[in-house]
């Protein structure tokens, strides 16, 4: 992430902050997973209102992540401007873990999942190729999760 984007995210999340919190960590990621029904209904619905002369993909929610000492902050990053949006989440930063990274998108990219205690689903963060660094950086400042 360059560092005017940075700032934005730093000057968007600072809003948020409790306290006495510091942020350490700002990065991008994909959050979610796109389910394969919404794919192919998206897939099919374009195509027939475009005579097939068009192809659409649907991707997860791009979000700005801010961790700090106490919470992992996500906002939108799906705005036209490109500059972070409101706040989408927010999780206790004691209690999530992160799994350790894999390959995404044909090893391009990096995913993980986040865990929270007490929950059965966790939530996927995609590092698209541009923030792989964002990704190692994030997994390592969180506990080691299954």
């Amino acid at each position: 992430m360059n560092s005017r984007r940075r700032r934005q995210v730093l000057d968007a999340a600072t809003t948020l902050l409790i306290a006495g919190e510091q942020i350490e960590f700002t990065g991008l990621a994909k959050v979610g997973t796109v389910s394969v029904k919404r794919q192919v209904l998206t897939s099919a619905l374009v195509g027939v209102l475009s005579a097939g002369t068009v192809i659409a993909t649907v991707q997860p929610r791009p979000m700005y992540l801010a961790l700090t000492d106490r919470r992992l902050l996500f906002l939108d990053g799906a705005t036209t401007s490109g500059k972070p949006g409101k706040p989408l989440m927010s999780l206790e930063r004691g209690l999530i873990a992160a799994a350790p990274l894999t390959k995404a998108l044909l090893g391009l990219g990096l995913k993980t999942v986040i865990t929270v205690h007490g929950e059965t689903d966790g939530l996927k963060l995609v590092f698209p190729p541009a923030f792989k660094a964002d990704g190692r950086e994030l997994v390592s400042r969180l506990p080691a999760g299954a």
